[in-house]
C-alpha cells in the first residue's frame, strides 16, 4: 500500500440491520482498508451473520457484550480501528440509508488537512429535502439550533446526521467514557470536538427517505436533549472563556444575564405593586425597569457574536503535528 495514502476504516454499527448490511458492505469501495462491523448485542445476531455470509477479507466484527447504543457501538469500532493503526474513521449506518459511494467527499477534507471531523448534511440541496417529513425537518431545525449554542459550531446544520468521518489524532484525545451513548452521541461528539477547538466541516448529502421507520421520536427526546444541551453549554463557556482563556465576551455574557435578571425582577415587582394599588406605574420607573434588561440583552447579543466569531478554524491534526515536531526545531 502507498504509504502516502491515509488507511481508512469504516464503522458500521449493526442492531437489527441484518437484511442489508451486507449489501453495504458490498458498496464500500477500494479507498477503504478495514471494515469494523459492531455487533450491539445484536438479538438477529448480525455478526455471525456478516462472518458467515460475506468474503470481504477487510471485514472484521466487533462485538458488545451488552447493548450500548449507537454511540457505544461507534466508540467500540473507534478503538478496534486504533488498535489497528487506522488513520481516517468513517461511520455509516448498517441500514442503507447512506451511500458509501460517499465515502471519499466525506475523507478529502481531512486527507487535505482542511479539517479533522465531516458530517453528512442533508439540507443543502432544497428540493431533495422536500422529501424530508415535515415533523421531522422543523425537529431537526430545533434541535440544530440547540447544538449551534451548545456545541459552538454554528455554521453546521443536521446534528444528528450519523454520516461521520474522523481523523485518528483526534479520536486518541476524545474521552469515549464520557460521550453519550444514546441518541444524544451525534450532538455530544460536536461538544467534545469543540473542547478541543477541532474543525469540523459539513458535507452535502441527499436524503433519502422511503420504508424507514426511525426510532428517533422528536417529541419524546427534545425536553431530554434541551436539558444536556444547556449542561453542555454551560461547560463549554466555563472551559473556553474562563478556564481556558479570558476575554471581553467572558464579562459580556454574565454581565448581560444580570442586568437582564435584576431588570426583570424590578419590572415584575413594581407591576405587582401597581396591579395591588390601582396606581399606574411611572414612566421613570418603567425605565428603570426596561434599561438593565435592554442593555443586557445588548451584552448577550454582544457574547453571541463573538461566539460565532470564535468556531475553531486552524485543525486540530495540525496543531498537534506541529507539537510533535517542536522537539526536533533547533
Amino acid at each position: 500500500m502507498n504509504p502516502s495514502v491515509p488507511k481508512v476504516a469504516v464503522i458500521i454499527p449493526s442492531f437489527k440491520v441484518t437484511g442489508h448490511v451486507l449489501g453495504v458492505i458490498e458498496k464500500i469501495g477500494p479507498e477503504v482498508s478495514r471494515i469494523y462491523v459492531v455487533d450491539d448485542c445484536c438479538p438477529e445476531q448480525s455478526g455471525n451473520h456478516v462472518e458467515q455470509n460475506c468474503r470481504d477479507p477487510r471485514v472484521a466484527v466487533v462485538r458488545n457484550a451488552v447493548n450500548q447504543g449507537v454511540g457505544g457501538a461507534v466508540m467500540a469500532g473507534y478503538q478496534a480501528a486504533l488498535d489497528d493503526g487506522m488513520e481516517i474513521l468513517v461511520k455509516i449506518d448498517g441500514d442503507g440509508q447512506m451511500d458509501p459511494g460517499l465515502i471519499p467527499d466525506f475523507i478529502a477534507p481531512i486527507v487535505a488537512g482542511q479539517a479533522d471531523y465531516t458530517k453528512g448534511n442533508r439540507f443543502f440541496d432544497l428540493e431533495e429535502i422536500r422529501a424530508m417529513p415535515k415533523v421531522r425537518l422543523f425537529g431537526n431545525a430545533i434541535l440544530s439550533f440547540m447544538t449551534k449554542v451548545s456545541s459552538g459550531y454554528w455554521d453546521l446544520f443536521d446534528p444528528t446526521n450519523g454520516y461521520t468521518a474522523l481523523h485518528h489524532e483526534v479520536a486518541r484525545h476524545l474521552p469515549f467514557h464520557k460521550i453519550s451513548r444514546r441518541y444524544f452521541f451525534e450532538t455530544d461528539m460536536l461538544f467534545r470536538l469543540n473542547i478541543l477547538r477541532a474543525v469540523v466541516v459539513d458535507i452535502p448529502m441527499d436524503a433519502h427517505y422511503a420504508d424507514e421507520v426511525s426510532n428517533l421520536k422528536i417529541s419524546k427526546i427534545v425536553g431530554e436533549f434541551a436539558v444536556k444541551h444547556a449542561r453542555n453549554f454551560c461547560k463549554r463557556v466555563f472551559y473556553n472563556y474562563y478556564l481556558r482563556d479570558m476575554s471581553l465576551a467572558s464579562l459580556e455574557l454574565p454581565v448581560g444575564l444580570l442586568l437582564v435578571v435584576l431588570g426583570g425582577i424590578y419590572g415584575v415587582a413594581n407591576w405587582s405593586e401597581s396591579m395591588e394599588s390601582g396606581v399606574t406605574t411611572p414612566a421613570g420607573t418603567v425605565m428603570l425597569a426596561a434599561a438593565p434588561i435592554i442593555l443586557g440583552v445588548q451584552f448577550i447579543l454582544a457574547f453571541v457574536g463573538y461566539d460565532i466569531a470564535s468556531v475553531p478554524n486552524r485543525p486540530f491534526q495540525r496543531k498537534s503535528l506541529r507539537r510533535a515536531l517542536l522537539p526536533f526545531k533547533g
